[in-house]
């Protein structure tokens, strides 16, 4: 016992890169911290696939005010890369797809669909490491839920993606999450960086956004298991073509435990201090409404409100796929029909790839924002999917997915609808492991 007491110490007394090897800090974007270390092989692959889609709708409306929804079958060739590997210093994951889409009676959403995921973290000095996460994509038809990928090492659902948009309208996004990250010893790092995105939509009734911000922390590992911090963030969003934005300064104590070797719970519990300048229409005095015959006008409106903000994940690695539910409580930019959003969430989702003949990916996602700026009430989605992949000879395999999203809101009638997606074809990837899908 004395000397395992002995190499214990030893082990938390050497700083070196990826020594920390505890639980994931969830404050820091990181992907479950099993997931990071093992290497997986970067493989091409290609999708041939027929589908049939419900629920397409543009930015329009039907004589009778009506949001058009139509229906139509659909072939798709789909194509990308994915695999991450390390180095003695450096640490690299590639998550990238793309898609051409044809719709068969609805050929005015054809499109090509792309999307990449890339995380890099390279050792700088013996106790300094730099991390960047990049995740960029363009697509018509949002079903990007944001789950974990397992060639990526860090968590989608930290980065600025969306995944709540409403219309079938093309959509062009960027997100850029760099970090320095010291680690003092092996019981205390800290950790500083900055991220910027942007999203646009073609449509020119949808408003895009640019964002920009900062973030600090600071953790202690008390144990081998446990970790706490405290951590600072700072967001500002501004957005095309209005007036006005939002500043977000946020604080937050951090924890991460290590329940099992891959079994890990982590999170943040906040608040954060929201302030938003927007133009408002209101009404003007009924005299001055006789006199000069309007009934309302703009005036700039100004407020700060304190509200709880937070994340938790519990998730579970196993030597081929991981498994995790999540929460959470945050301000977000909004979807280009609404701007500056509280958003309650909760995700869950299991990824499997065997070493014979299966792998299949499962999510399922429920967002509920109340808008505070341009348009006040409550919005909601319901999504969730399923895709798998059954090899049936060597690099061919056979696929198949089915997605859903349902949009509801109380003050929005219009907003309710419900949309689907199944898929069924063949896909082609060198090697004896399974076509991964997600």
């Amino acid at each position: 016992m004395t000397l395992v007491r002995a190499l214990t110490l030893l082990g938390l007394g050497l700083p070196a890169f990826a020594q920390y090897a505890g639980p994931a800090i969830l404050s820091r974007g990181e992907a479950p911290s099993a997931m990071t270390s093992p290497d997986i092989t970067f493989r091409p692959f290609l999708e041939l696939t027929s589908s049939y889609e419900t629920g397409l709708a543009g930015v329009a409306v039907s004589p009778n005010q009506q949001l058009p929804s139509v229906d139509s079958y659909g072939l798709a060739l789909t194509w990308g890369v994915s695999g991450a590997h390390n180095w003695k210093h450096t640490k690299l994951g590639l998550s990238y797809r793309g898609n051409l889409s044809h719709y068969i009676e609805q050929k005015s959403y054809d499109a090509i669909n792309q999307s990449l995921l890339l995380g890099f973290t390279r050792q700088l000095t013996r106790h300094t490491t730099f991390t960047l996460r990049e995740s960029a994509g363009v697509f018509t038809r949002s079903f990007g839920l944001g789950s974990l990928a397992q060639a990526v090492p860090f968590d989608p659902a930290e980065s600025n993606i969306p995944t709540t948009d409403f219309f079938d309208n093309r959509t062009y996004y960027v997100s850029t999450q760099a970090d320095l990250t010291v680690q003092k010893s092996a019981r205390l790092s800290f950790n500083m960086g900055g991220d910027q995105f942007l999203t646009r939509y073609r449509a020119a009734g949808l408003i895009g956004v640019n964002g920009l911000g900062a973030h600090g922390d600071l953790q202690y590992r008390l144990s081998r298991r446990n970790t706490f911090g405290l951590a600072y963030s700072y967001g500002h969003f501004y957005y095309n073509g209005q007036f006005g934005g939002s500043d977000l300064h946020g604080f937050s104590g951090t924890f991460a435990r290590a329940l099992t070797g891959r079994l890990e719970f982590t999170g943040t519990f906040g608040a954060t201090r929201v302030e938003q300048k927007y133009i408002e229409s209101v009404p003007v005095n009924p005299i001055i409404a006789a006199l000069l015959g309007v009934s309302s006008t703009t005036e700039i409106a100004h407020f700060v409100n304190w509200i709880p903000t937070g994340h938790v994940r519990l998730s579970e690695v196993f030597h081929h796929g991981v498994a995790y539910v999540g929460a959470g409580r945050e301000v977000t930019p909004g979807n280009g029909l609404f701007i500056t959003t509280y958003m309650y969430n909760v995700m869950g989702g299991y990824t499997y790839t065997g070493l014979r003949d299966w792998s299949f990916t499962s999510l399922v996602s429920y967002d509920r924002g109340e808008s505070v700026a341009n348009f006040q009430g409550v919005y909601s989605n319901l999504a969730g999917g399923i895709s798998v992949s059954r090899q049936i000879a060597r690099s061919v395999h056979f696929v198949a997915g089915y997605d859903a999203r349902r949009y509801t809101s109380i003050e929005f009638k219009n907003y309710n609808r419900l949309v689907q997606e199944v898929h069924v074809g063949l896909g082609f990837t060198p090697g004896e492991v399974p076509l991964r899908v997600w």
